[in-house]
This record gives structure tokens, C-alpha cells and sequence, in this order.
């Protein structure tokens, strides 16, 4: 797929609205309406206050038809995608979740018997943003029941049952005594029965915290993330990267100054040049691991900057901005809270 940062026109202020908006390749650009993409932009906007002003119908008609020469699409036969609806609010869609609030996994032996891999899977719909019309139907089924023999009406009489020569056999084995009845029935309990895995991704085990105080920040909440090492890691890099860069600076400032004036400066040691030469490798490491560490739920990028309201509830220290209290809190705690939309997400089962 194309990127939209490929269109002119559309710059990085542009391509984080476009995002915000739900469209984030050039595909789904070329298959939609001018207007229609104007008012989803205008709403996500006043959400997010991204841009100052959000681009018109006439850019956006340049931007379309630039989409459409990239993806080749005929512009004048390039029909208008779905808005991305919200099928919360289906009082069909409500109906449905309180019947079946959890999506039970496949059995592993399910998957065998039909020569089936993950890929073959198909994902899940997001009901809060899903582009198209949603079938929904909502059904209550009944247990069923064999079909009673209809009874069949021969000169004026009804026969209730074919009586033939067959006899039932008892089966001697399955009969049991009053005293056996009511006797408890023992079963086999195992002691440490397996994790439900839906549970442990909601809420962490007991094991995890106890004995700690559920007001402090050493109590661990939250959802799991499905990739806890590269947030870690990334919060590593960035926490690195942000000690590194003023160090290096301040450090070649001293190295510079101390060949320039050396009779002011000779306390300066020669090994502070380790600190501009490893600078290079710290931005790898971050380019790695800072850029992909992203949320779980909200799915925006968390060691990165981006110029938009932020979340009340998530970690900041005034003067120091949101990142860095971000990291220190991921590796101290094992746990954060989304600058974006506060949700929290934990690191440890």
C-alpha cells in the first residue's frame, strides 16, 4: 500500500489528522468522498485539536485525486468509502455484547481436526470504528428436540405406536440403588487448575500483588500488553537516549574547549569523547524500540512527541513533559497509564 506522506500536499500535521481519522493508506483515501472526509476530519479535530485549522474540500479533492492516480483508480469512478461508524450505540449491538460479553478462543484440538493455522483465522472488527454496514442478528436458541412420530389415522382409529416385534434391553449396569444416589459423587479436583487466559489479560494474579498497597503506584493494574519486552526496551532507549543527547553536547562543548584554551581547560578528561560517539548507537537503539513501543488499546505511539491534548490522568512532571515521566514509570513500576487515553496497561502477568 502507498503512504499518504507520498501525496502533496499532505504533511505531517495533515497525515497525523488523516490517521486520527481512520484512513492510513492511499487506498482508502482514493475511495472517499471530498465532503464526506472533510466533516470526519472537522470532527476528529475538535476532539484532538491537532491543527489549527483543517484543510478544505477543494485540498482534499487534490488529495483524493492524488490518491487516486497512485492507487489507479479512475478518479471520476472512485465511489465514496464508509465513515467510520461507532456500532456501540446499536441497541442491536448492546443486545449482542450482553449476551456474549467474552470471545471464547478455539480449542487448539478444534484447529487440528480442521487442518486450520492462526492465519487462517480471520480478525475481529473494531465496533467503534468500523467502515461499512454492519449485519447484526441477535437470536435466542432453543434446545431441539427430536420430532415426535406423528400419529397415523387408519379407518377412524389412531395408532399411538408401531408395536413391533423389537425389544428394548436394559442395560443392567447403568442402574443404581436409592443409597448410591445419594451418596456424594467425588471428583477429581486439580490442584492448580490452567489460567484462564481471558482473565489474566483483564486483571493479574493474586500472586502478583500481594502483600502491596492497592492506593500505591507499586501496585500493578491494568490490561496486559501482548509485547511487554519491546516496551520495556523502548523505554529504556528513549530514557537513554534523552540522558545521552545533553551529555554529548555538554561534553564536546568542554573537549573543544580544552584544545582551544588549554591553560583554562585542562582538567577536562579526554574520556568524555565516549559520550558523542555513542550517541549514533543510542539513536539506533531508539529507532529500534523506542518508535514501534505503541499502546495496546489506543494503538498510538508512546515515546514519541505529538502535538495534541493529552490525557488528564497520565504521567507528567511540569517542567519535563509527559515522555520521560512515561519511562521512569514503566521501568520503575512495571506498569502505565496511556498519555493518550489514559488507559492503564501492565507489564507483568
Amino acid at each position: 500500500m502507498a503512504d499518504l506522506i507520498s501525496i502533496p500536499g499532505i504533511g505531517n500535521t495533515s497525515l497525523e489528522l488523516l490517521e486520527a481519522a481512520g484512513f492510513h493508506d492511499a487506498e482508502s483515501l482514493a475511495k472517499t468522498g471530498a465532503s464526506e472526509l472533510a466533516q470526519e476530519l472537522a470532527r476528529a479535530n475538535s476532539m484532538l485539536k491537532i491543527t489549527k485549522r483543517t484543510p478544505g474540500e477543494s485540498t482534499i479533492r487534490k488529495w483524493i485525486a492524488a490518491a487516486c492516480d497512485i492507487v489507479g483508480i479512475p478518479e471520476k469512478t472512485a465511489e465514496p468509502a464508509a465513515i467510520p461508524v461507532n456500532y456501540e450505540q446499536n441497541p442491536q449491538v448492546i443486545a449482542m455484547l450482553a449476551d456474549a460479553p467474552l470471545a471464547i478462543p478455539l480449542p487448539a484440538r478444534v484447529l487440528l481436526a480442521h487442518q486450520l493455522g492462526v492465519a487462517d483465522i480471520p480478525a475481529a472488527i473494531l465496533l467503534n470504528c468500523y467502515t461499512g454496514d454492519l449485519d447484526v442478528r441477535v437470536e435466542q436458541r432453543l434446545a431441539k428436540h427430536p420430532p415426535s412420530k406423528p400419529a397415523v389415522v387408519s379407518n377412524r382409529y389412531v395408532r399411538l405406536a408401531n408395536s413391533g416385534n423389537s425389544r428394548l434391553e436394559i442395560d443392567t449396569s447403568k442402574i443404581r440403588s436409592g443409597d448410591q444416589l445419594a451418596a456424594p459423587v467425588v471428583r477429581e479436583v486439580h490442584d492448580r487448575p490452567p489460567p484462564d487466559r481471558v482473565a489474566l489479560i483483564r486483571a493479574p494474579r493474586p500472586s502478583t500483588n500481594e502483600g502491596r498497597d492497592p492506593q500505591s503506584r507499586w501496585y500493578i493494574r491494568g490490561v496486559l500488553h501482548n509485547n511487554t519486552l519491546a516496551i520495556i526496551l523502548g523505554a529504556f532507549a528513549t530514557l537513554l537516549l534523552m540522558i545521552i543527547i545533553p551529555a554529548a553536547i555538554l561534553s564536546a562543548a568542554l573537549l573543544l574547549a580544552s584544545v582551544q584554551a588549554p591553560e583554562h581547560f585542562s582538567w577536562v578528561p579526554k574520556g568524555l569523547l565516549a559520550l558523542p560517539v555513542i550517541l549514533p548507537v543510542v539513536g539506533i537503539f531508539y529507532l529500534f524500540f523506542g518508535l514501534g513501543g505503541r499502546c495496546r488499546i489506543c494503538g498510538q505511539q508512546l515515546f514519541v512527541h505529538r502535538p495534541h491534548l493529552k490525557n488528564t490522568r497520565a504521567h507528567r512532571i511540569p517542567g519535563l513533559g509527559y515522555i520521560l515521566p512515561l519511562c521512569v514509570h514503566i521501568l520503575l513500576f512495571r506498569w502505565f497509564r496511556c498519555t493518550h487515553c489514559g488507559t492503564p496497561v501492565r507489564l507483568k502477568e
